[in-house]
């Protein structure tokens, strides 16, 4: 009996720690390494975020710039999230998730994307909608990979 116990303990520890909780591109700097998602809209550029000003979403901190770019954000994250978790929209088209750098960022049909480096991106752009219409078919198996 004590047996059973300490096995299904075990297995659950293990399952808890193996479990990823976050879908979104993060670093020790926050989510998107970072950046303020809502200064990609409305700076039109890379904003680095400041912690004073953050709120966790999605399993993820978030960081913004500002208290008005963080309130814009809690009132509808999913306007200026990134696609694919601000992984790569080229390797997600791919099938697999990359890192990302916050000046391969795009906005395509009001949606942010990051792309690995400017090589990836100048491929990427070559193709956006494809390239989107593969990324939005994989991301739910990657997401669920993950």
């Amino acid at each position: 009996m004590h047996k059973l116990l300490l096995s299904l303990l075990l297995v659950s520890l293990v399952a808890a720690c193996t479990t990823k909780t976050s879908t979104v591109y993060t670093t020790d700097n926050g989510a998107i390494d970072g950046y303020d998602a809502v200064g990609f809209f409305k700076e039109g550029k890379p904003v680095k975020g400041d912690k004073n000003f953050s709120t966790e979403w999605n399993g993820a901190t978030w960081c913004f710039s500002s208290a008005e770019n963080l309130e814009a954000f809690k009132a509808n994250p999913e306007q200026y999230a990134p696609q694919y978790g601000g992984y790569c929209a080229y390797g997600t088209a791919d099938g697999h998730l990359s890192p990302t750098q916050a000046d391969t960022w795009t906005i395509v049909d009001g949606k942010l994307y990051f792309n690995y480096n400017q090589d990836v991106k100048a491929r990427w752009m070559q193709d956006q909608k494809g390239y989107i219409e593969k990324a939005d078919l994989n991301w739910p198996a990657l997401k669920a990979g993950k």
